[in-house]
């Protein structure tokens, strides 16, 4: 599935993207709004157009306002493959508790994203990054089938996939190379409570690279035979944590496609690329803050993030004398 032509590092890498584009209405402690952007796709690539070209497929209703998005268009946000489809944008509502950890589901109306089957552009279909947010298996399967040679192919998916449709989610997950889940999905999907252990059975499943989202205590990366811990950014107000999964795997792919590299050094980075445009995400409702990022914004923070995960080199202190 990867592509090994080194003619690939003469042009600029593409990333495809294929989820959700939504209406949210969220409660938190601080404040609420009721129709904030969101959605997979758009938190997607509203992080990783700071890095690379993003190929974006959604639907949306006739209800949909498309100068909500002209922060997309303005950036590397391709949205021919984004269609317009007679009913209603898909609407998610939720509040969240005290602890901005656990939230309540208010409701959930899905629209025309219920009908959603997508079909990729023609030039979208030779792109070289792909993220399959989290649909049904089998229409993420149907996408990888529509890529001619993808080089790095990373898929989502949530217990409810896990639970109600393990053989399509299976047959996905051995066609992809990673695999964005948190640390309850892992135990689920592997059977193991140890989320090491777990992460092995996953790989084992066809994925290589497996990201475990831990929240506020950051993600783990576990790539082949390695892992890489990287911690979430301190954030002392978090306002509004939705979306801010999508927003870390759009880091995360974003990085890796301007590298166009995988090797354990970008994974790391990209790591850190992930953690760092999810705390600017979870500081406002929606897109607010990843509409007018700058690099040197995103450069300040990654540096913070790595001054925390720094140690000194020098094994001599390890045990004194």
């Amino acid at each position: 599935m990867r592509k090994s032509d080194k003619s690939l590092r003469e042009k600029t890498m593409s990333l495809l993207v294929v989820g959700s584009m939504a209406y949210d209405a969220v409660e938190t402690p601080f404040d609420k709004i009721e129709k904030a952007l969101g959605g997979s796709a758009m938190f997607f690539a509203a992080a990783a157009s700071y890095f690379t070209r993003v190929n974006l497929v959604a639907v949306v209703g006739d209800d949909f306002d498309h100068d909500d998005i002209r922060f997309l268009r303005q950036k590397n946000v391709d949205l021919q493959g984004l269609k317009t489809e007679r009913g209603d944008t898909f609407r998610w509502a939720g509040r969240y508790h005290d602890n901005m950890i656990d939230r309540d589901t208010l409701y959930t109306r899905l629209g025309v994203f219920e009908n959603f089957h997508p079909l990729l552009p023609e030039q979208y279909k030779s792109s070289d990054f792909v993220f399959l947010a989290n649909i049904q298996p089998d229409l993420q399967y149907n996408v990888i089938r529509q890529i001619t040679k993808p080089m790095f192919v990373a898929m989502d998916t949530m217990n409810f996939w896990i639970s109600g449709a393990p053989d399509d989610l299976r047959r996905t997950l051995s066609v992809v190379d990673c695999l964005i889940i948190n640390d309850s999905e892992v135990r689920l999907l592997s059977g193991m409570y140890n989320i090491y252990a777990g992460a092995k059975v996953i790989q084992e499943m066809g994925p290589k690279t497996l990201i475990i989202k831990k929240g506020e205590h950051g993600a783990i990366l576990a790539h082949k035979d390695f892992y890489f811990a990287c911690p979430a950014l301190p954030i002392e107000k978090v306002f509004d944590p939705t979306g801010a999964g999508d927003t870390f795997a759009g880091g995360f792919m974003g990085y890796l496609a301007q590298t166009d590299e995988i090797n354990d050094s970008n994974l790391r980075r990209a790591m850190v690329m992930g953690a760092v445009m999810a705390s600017f995400c979870v500081e406002g409702f929606g897109a607010d803050c990843l509409k007018a990022l700058t690099k040197e914004s995103i450069k300040k923070r990654a540096s913070q993030l790595m001054a925390l995960i720094k140690v000194d080199a020098d094994h001599q202190w390890l045990i004194a004398e």
